[in-house]
């Protein structure tokens, strides 16, 4: 007989993936962390949640009506998780639980091509077709995740990066503006957002407007199989570092990874703070970027890394985030990238986080729960 959790769930299952039910006494550190934080970014996906008519996300919807009138001190907001969900032990036969950390770079840049900004930075093409949900394009592996439609509607892969950075659309008015650092920019593409300080010194934000469809590949990774690094080397700043130091030896690594970003510039009240999936806005320390064929957006995950000590001043990382965004990196059932927040400093941490972690995954105690389908 499986066993029960505390309030006599039944596991949960999702293909290779089991949610064993377990207590919030399980759960390492949890009257240590702040729910408060994790409350308003909670809250930041309800708007999303509410406006969403699959029946999935119905249990999440009807929790975040509860939500919106919770008092906003500390006891307030661990009762309000703990009343409305039960924590779920991901259990699979995947690779051990890993996060990594991502953020938002402030670059400087130009609206023309002039002086040192000659790397520019595309905005979406009219000709690309979205092969897949955008939320689910991790899920692709190997395949292609957009194309390009062709004049007789037929479909045809997108250029390369290298294509691309070598002309291919050239001379069709995308550039959206320009940047002195072509490391930079290609960064920003891992990113999936910037904050761009131009030359008058007005801001414009940046957010992530699609791809052309090749899978991400990791420079990293290409970088110590060639032998110029051990794994335990590499950090987004030493990749910076070497990369700057000879950009025509950098350029050809750069190409290693097939993909390429677009972008859109942000408006209104989205300017506010970078977007993550659904344009959900991201809060510093509690979004995490998921699977989302695993994990529904919106969903609140414990994560345990006790490795992981830069980011709470030499604690271990033990925090509830919610499950807000995704990336063509971020695969399997115990897979997450922190968000860090914007500028140098959360570049740095995010640079020098790749540690092991564990999922607890809080569903609703009521209704459906939110697992993506298989």
């Amino acid at each position: 007989m499986p066993s029960l959790g505390a309030d006599g769930a039944k596991p949960m299952t999702q293909g290779d993936v089991r949610f064993d039910p377990v207590s919030f006494d399980d759960l390492p550190g949890w009257e240590q962390d702040d729910q408060t934080a994790a409350l308003r970014a909670f809250l930041k996906s309800c708007g999303r949640l509410s406006t969403d008519q699959s029946e999935r996300l119905s249990s999440l919807a009807d929790i975040c009506r509860e939500a919106a009138v919770v008092a906003s001190g500390r006891a307030e907001a661990r009762a309000f998780f703990e009343a409305h969900f039960t924590p779920h032990r991901v259990v699979h036969r995947g690779a051990r639980g890993l996060v990594t950390g991502y953020y938002e770079p402030i670059l400087p840049g130009s609206r023309i091509r002039e002086g040192s900004f000659q790397t520019p930075v595309y905005r979406r093409p009219p000709d690309l077709v979205n092969l897949m949900d955008e939320a689910m394009r991790a899920s692709a592996g190997e395949g292609l995740t957009h194309a390009r439609r062709l004049e007789d509607g037929s479909l045809a892969p997108y250029p390369t990066r290298q294509e691309i950075e070598s002309g291919a659309l050239a001379g069709r008015g995308l550039e959206l503006l320009y940047l002195a650092d072509p490391v930079d920019a290609f960064f920003m593409h891992i990113q999936g957002s910037g904050l761009i300080e131009l030359t008058d010194g007005s801001t414009v934000r940046l957010s992530y407007d699609g791809k052309n469809g090749y899978p991400y590949t990791s420079i990293g990774r290409f970088l110590v199989e060639a032998g110029i690094f051990t794994a335990s080397d590499v950090t987004l700043d030493t990749l910076v570092n070497w990369l700057r130091a000879d950009l025509e030896r950098a350029q050809p690594v750069m190409w290693q990874n097939a993909s390429f970003v677009f972008f859109r510039e942000l408006a209104g009240r989205e300017t506010q703070s970078p977007l993550g999936a659904d344009e959900i806005p991201l809060t510093p320390g509690r979004s995490l970027a998921v699977d989302a064929s695993v994990h529904m957006l919106g969903t609140p995950i414990y994560v345990v890394a006790p490795e992981l000590v830069h980011a709470d001043e030499g604690r271990a990382f033990q925090r509830l985030m919610i499950a807000q965004d995704v990336g063509s990196a971020i695969r399997g059932p115990e897979r997450g990238d922190i968000f860090f927040g914007t500028g140098q400093e959360a570049g740095r941490q995010a640079g020098m986080t790749k540690h092991a972690a564990s999922f607890f995954v809080l569903l609703p105690r009521h209704g459906r729960s939110p697992i993506a389908s298989p």
